[in-house]
């Protein structure tokens, strides 16, 4: 218990893990579940998700990326039934970082369980694309 003291004194907040996710998902397999099913894009993502920041259409291993963040979501918060996929969106920061917003159902989720800040990492390589997701409360 003293470092969490120490710690305290110094001014650093001491966050607790409350849920921890990973997804990973085939890129290949959901591009095509995304031609077989045209309005599976709308269903799954907002508008900015499925746009670049220059308003061009993101590609399959981006959006497969994001589709592991809102699984992974899910899953740190115990796969509670209910959830809407557009009350959690991928956004990226002005250098490009990803970060979560979540609102409605999965808003409400986090809040009951006491998270305060989500944190998220994307990956996409050799046709695999993977997303974790740390749920922190205080």
């Amino acid at each position: 218990m003293p470092e969490l003291t120490t710690v305290a004194r110094h001014g650093i907040l001491v966050g607790v893990i409350i849920g921890v996710g990973i997804d990973v998902v085939l890129v290949e397999r959901f591009a095509k579940a995304l031609q077989r099913t045209p309005m599976l894009g709308e269903r799954l993502f907002t508008e900015s998700e499925r746009l670049t920041p220059s308003g061009n259409p993101r590609s399959a291993e981006s959006l497969a990326a994001r589709f592991a963040a809102k699984e992974a979501v899910a899953k740190a918060l115990g796969a509670p039934g209910g959830m809407l996929w557009h009350d959690c969106e991928v956004v990226a920061d002005s250098d490009g970082r990803p970060w979560l917003t979540v609102s409605g159902s999965v808003k409400a989720a986090g809040a009951k369980l006491g998270v305060r800040r989500w944190h998220l990492s994307l990956s996409h390589d050799g046709g695999i694309a993977s997303a974790m997701v740390i749920a922190e409360g205080e």
